[in-house]
């Protein structure tokens, strides 16, 4: 009704303006009516011609539709870059509305008045939902396009979400990504030394301290003691259980080709700090044997000493505790270039210290 009475209030108003008439009284009591009743567009314009009548200024516009079409683009743009202050369990965002009804989401049905949302006393909008991701989500409805995790499971944590807020073109893509990573990576990796050259890079570069098996059965000049091969093989395993019980703070390499059959290396900040020969020569028979023994306890404190050169926090080993035990690294950076030269690597031969044994008959 307000409307019938606004425009016959314009056209009389026109008309009076055209016929230099004077306007009749009930015209400005019906734009004072429209202006306080009418829908906020048609209000605007009934204010803005009662405003002129008033105050006897030049017209401000002639027609509704030039008005409408100006006050409904500025509240539209208005709208859109509106800032909404979001609480998405806990995380706090900024976004405009235009982000956020950018794509046909769950997003854009909750802030296009189709869904009730719950706001707090100081109007941030609440989202019970992890906010984890919910930055991603942002950017890629502004966007169209994130980078998505390296790994698997934030990833399936992504999806998760881009499917609870019905971001399709999110969910096919960490859904593409999942299925390219189906490949599995294993955690606890050791390298296998293909020359003398990458060992020497690799453990110069590590940032831990590293322990190698070198082992070549087929080294030997000599046959082989009754118990070599099961010595030989326990040496292996033993590497093996060491690598899996301390993956992460130590390097573990192997090497096949080198000159020696059976030896173990200790590294520590790029150097050798020890090294433990398993193999010597034995004369028990009339010909020379070759002897591969398993010195289990040596090898675990070895390998329980690298662990004094491994780095804390990024800062390198602890030099305080390694002059305290007596590890080589705490000596040595004390030292000269000429005096590192002359430091010692204990290499220790298992049983080059033994006496040959005799045969007693019983």
């Amino acid at each position: 009704m307000c409307m019938v009475r606004a425009f016959a209030a314009l056209n009389v108003y026109n008309n009076c303006k055209k016929k230099k008439k004077k306007k009749e009284s009930w015209f400005l009591v019906d734009f004072t009516y429209c202006a306080l009743v009418c829908k906020p567009i048609l209000r605007d314009f009934c204010l803005l011609v009662f405003q002129e009548e008033m105050s006897g200024e030049s017209a401000v516009s002639s027609a509704v539709p030039a008005a409408t079409t100006r006050t409904a683009s500025s509240k539209s743009s208005s709208r859109s870059s509106k800032y909404v202050k979001l609480n998405v369990g806990g995380a706090l965002y900024y976004t405009t509305m235009q982000t956020l009804t950018k794509q046909d989401t769950m997003l854009k049905a909750m802030f296009s008045g189709r869904m009730e949302v719950l706001t707090d006393s100081e109007g941030w909008i609440l989202i019970d939902r992890c906010g984890k991701h919910f930055g991603t989500i942002l950017n890629y409805l502004r966007d169209g396009a994130v980078l998505l995790p390296d790994s698997r499971r934030q990833t399936e944590e992504l999806l998760a979400e881009a499917k609870y807020y019905l971001v399709q073109g999110l969910a096919d893509e960490c859904t593409a990504a999942l299925q390219d990573k189906e490949t599995y990576e294993p955690l606890c990796k050791v390298p296998l030394m293909t020359s003398s050259k990458e060992e020497q890079k690799l453990i110069a570069t590590a940032n831990k301290p590293t322990v190698k098996l070198l082992y070549n059965r087929s080294n030997n000049k000599y046959s082989y003691t009754s118990n070599s091969d099961d010595n030989m093989l326990k040496n292996i395993e033993l590497f093996d259980k060491l690598s899996l019980r301390f993956n992460g703070r130590v390097l573990f390499i192997k090497d096949v080709i080198g000159d020696e059959i059976c030896c173990w290396s200790f590294y520590g900040q790029g150097r050798k700090i020890a090294e433990v020969c398993c193999t010597s020569i034995v004369y028990a028979t009339e010909k020379k044997q070759t002897k591969v023994e398993f010195p289990e306890a040596r090898i675990y404190e070895e390998t329980l000493n690298i662990l004094l050169y491994e780095s804390h926090d990024g800062r390198g080993p602890d030099n305080a505790l390694l002059e305290a035990t007596g590890g080589a690294a705490g000596r040595s950076h004390h030292l000269d270039e000429d005096e590192e030269q002359e430091l010692i690597v204990p290499r220790i031969h298992i049983i080059t210290t033994r006496q040959p044994r005799t045969h007693h008959h019983q």
